[in-house]
């Protein structure tokens, strides 16, 4: 794999701006060129080898080329084959795809909740819901980052993929209805993290088209830079001698076709390897290659390079609670445009008129109908109305809105385990949600806001007065959200509702703790070249959505 095949990946990932244009059959013959790694050297040697072409993963590549030879190893593949794809019309149908060149691999944590780990060049940038929001300035402190260096990068990313999202009516509703139920004041439009409520970014442009950490390598140095899709690396090469530390030396990775590669580093003293694989893939490869608790290793028979407890560990996720509301009247497409930031710690977002697959569909029509069954005339009045109209079934869009309220900063926190020594499965994860009262108080009292706003005087047009919150609550209940059981209470008891519908918004990190696993730097403890770069270091979450975040730390 030389110059000619770098000279077209440039086409797709430097100057994929003019590529973007072209028809699928005039993009066709360029994707025989990086689809595979398969055409990669068996030994090749570069300065810096990154794995984990994801949100932290392409800006952090495109910036180490600027000065050195680097490899990036995506295991999924790109988001640019199918143009349309990411598109806001397809964030539920993309995460809900289990097909096996899905661009999210689904797991069910072993705590019953439904999960995804993302699997395409671009990472969680490609599938989720395109909030753009900075940290919070006490995140950015624990962390002990350049305050001028981190407001220069969030520029230089949001110059690429950051806009300004469209306040349409059901939003504007529900942001107004926010404010009736005190969560203030009206920040207006701002990429800062601001108490209060306020419209935040979005990396969907006007067409609705999605625009990813992808795009960030079109500031890559072409001759500098190399992209293998489908390559799946298997573990991190160590060199190891008496009175000397350990140095991380290159990687082992596997094509599509399951053809072994060998990636060196250079003689250079600046050479690394940085892990990028996120909160789940980071800890695991590094498990894999010999670095974590020595007693796992052990038992899946695995060579210990250094017994590190701590790598799996403090792996958090946010839980996340939903209200399903139908709507009376017509709503626009939209995801997350605004945020309602609290003081107690919780967040609360939404979106409407999202498409399901037709089996959510189903399942949202025949649970409510159960619940409305009670009486004849209000169901009745919703099927004319085309709410539950049997139909139209091949219609997936519903005419309503989904409201999220996310615990920030939970207490609660669990740990990753190998399943297997298989880099493509998923690894065991447990997040224990609402083992610390704290947190379970903070939903409850997040979901009763969420409520307030959608009972509130300007949320009016978009809700059914036969719809009480009750019966809100047991829609939701209803549903086949996750895999925990259901007490009899939960539609009653807003504690029970919290810990038996909880879900997850996709913002798991830690499993590589800053302080416990990598330094100030981010380079691991007790070895050389080194480094981890993604959410498995976060303490927290950042801001209420971590993209941005994620992508400036690349940078």
């Amino acid at each position: 794999m030389g110059f000619e095949f770098w000279m077209f990946l440039s086409l797709v990932y430097v100057s994929h701006v003019h590529f973007h244009g072209l028809s699928l059959a005039e993009k066709a013959p360029y994707y025989s060129f990086v689809r595979e790694a398969a055409m990669a050297p068996e030994v090749s040697f570069y300065d810096y080898i990154i794995i984990g072409g994801g949100t932290a993963g392409c800006p952090l590549a495109a910036t180490l080329s600027e000065s050195a030879n680097v490899l990036v190893l995506e295991r999924g593949g790109s988001p640019y084959e199918n143009p349309s794809k990411p598109d806001k019309g397809n964030f539920f149908p993309n995460l809900l795809d289990v097909s096996p060149s899905s661009y999210a691999q689904e797991f069910t944590s072993e705590d019953g909740v439904y999960n995804a780990r993302a699997r395409v060049l671009g990472g969680g940038s490609v599938i989720n819901a395109g909030f753009y929001s900075r940290a919070e300035p006490e995140f950015l402190k624990q962390a002990g980052l350049n305050e001028a260096l981190v407001n220069y990068s969030y520029q230089w990313v949001e110059k690429k993929i950051a806009f300004e999202p469209p306040m349409l009516q059901w939003q504007s509703a529900l942001r107004d209805g926010l404010l009736e139920a005190g969560v203030l004041p009206n920040n207006g439009f701002t990429f800062d993290h601001i108490y209060g409520t306020k419209i935040g970014g979005t990396i969907f442009d006007g067409d609705d088209h999605r625009h990813t950490a992808a795009d960030l390598l079109e500031y890559a140095n072409p001759y500098r830079i190399k992209v293998y899709l489908h390559a799946t690396v298997e573990k991190i090469i160590f060199e190891t001698k008496v009175f000397s530390r350990t140095r991380a030396q290159g990687v082992v990775f596997e094509d599509e076709l399951g053809k072994k590669h060998w990636a060196l580093l250079t003689k250079d003293y600046k050479s690394e390897v940085i892990l990028s694989a996120g909160a789940l893939g980071s800890p695991q490869l590094l498990m894999l290659s010999g670095i974590g608790p020595s007693q796992q290793l052990k038992k899946f028979g695995i060579k210990v390079v250094m017994d590190q407890p701590m790598v799996g560990q403090g792996l958090v996720d946010n839980p996340l609670n939903v209200l399903l509301v139908p709507s009376p009247s017509p709503v626009e497409l939209s995801l997350v445009s605004f945020v309602g930031i609290t003081r107690f710690g919780s967040y609360i977002e939404a979106c409407s008129g999202i498409s399901f697959t037709p089996s959510w569909s189903r399942s949202v029509a025949k649970a409510l109908a159960a619940i409305l069954n009670q009486t004849e005339q209000s169901s009745t009045k919703l099927f004319q109305e085309g709410i539950l109209n049997p139909g139209s079934l091949l219609d997936t869009r519903i005419r309503g809105g989904i409201i999220f309220e996310k615990v920030k900063d939970p207490i609660s926190s669990g740990y990753l385990e190998l399943r297997n020594m298989n880099p493509r499965d998923n690894p065991k994860v447990t997040f224990n949600y609402f083992q610390a009262p704290e947190d379970l108080m903070k939903c409850v009292h997040g979901v009763k806001i969420a409520i307030d706003a959608v009972y509130s005087k300007s949320f009016s047009n978009f809700r059914y007065e036969i719809l009480s919150a009750k019966a809100l609550l047991e829609l939701i209940v209803n549903l086949p959200l996750n895999q925990r059981p259901r007490h009899l209470t939960s539609a009653f008891s807003l504690e029970k509702f919290c810990m038996d519908t909880v879900m997850t918004i996709w913002h798991y990190h830690g499993g590589c703790r800053l302080g416990k696993v990598v330094d100030r730097d981010y380079k691991v403890l007790g070895v050389e070249a080194l480094r981890i770069v993604d959410g498995s270091t976060f303490t927290s979450s950042p801001g209420t959505n971590p993209q941005a975040t994620v992508m400036m730390l690349g940078r």
